[in-house]
């Protein structure tokens, strides 16, 4: 599959969820080294990139940080290892791994369950603005 760098970390995220919405326009807003890419996990190359990790590209439920060439990572692990590389102090963040995965997700779950009624649904997947749209894989 083309249009896939291999030099940057991509974000999978719930296209039509709200709060994915805000947490893919955080990233961007505090990621000062232009380390991440984003598709949706509905998209053709979100589950391609799923699916080449063994993951069933219909689950939707999990955030998912690919790092080509190095691994990928779901649910709170994922959003742990993204927050090592945001500007300002959400880099210490990252000394939350140091929970028992376990633990981290069930509060990861507990959020991903509740998500759609606690911030909503969109009908379809955003649509960057033009100044965005090179963050965003097609």
């Amino acid at each position: 599959m083309k249009n896939i760098p291999k030099d940057k970390k991509i974000v999978l995220f719930d296209g039509v969820c709200n709060l994915c919405d805000g947490a893919v326009t955080f990233i961007i807003k505090h990621d000062k080294k232009d380390i991440f890419r984003f598709a949706s996990l509905q998209s053709e190359i979100g589950k391609h990139l799923m699916a080449e990790r063994g993951m069933d590209p219909e689950i939707i439920d999990s955030v998912v940080l690919v790092d080509p060439g190095v691994a990928w990572y779901r649910k709170s692990t994922a959003a742990l290892e993204i927050s090592r590389d945001l500007k300002g102090g959400y880099s210490l963040l990252k000394h939350l791994l140091a929970l028992p995965e376990g633990f981290r997700d069930l509060a990861y779950d507990l959020v991903a369950k509740n998500r759609y009624e606690w911030f909503g649904k969109k009908e379809s997947c955003m649509i960057p603005t033009p100044e965005l749209k090179s963050k965003f894989l097609d």
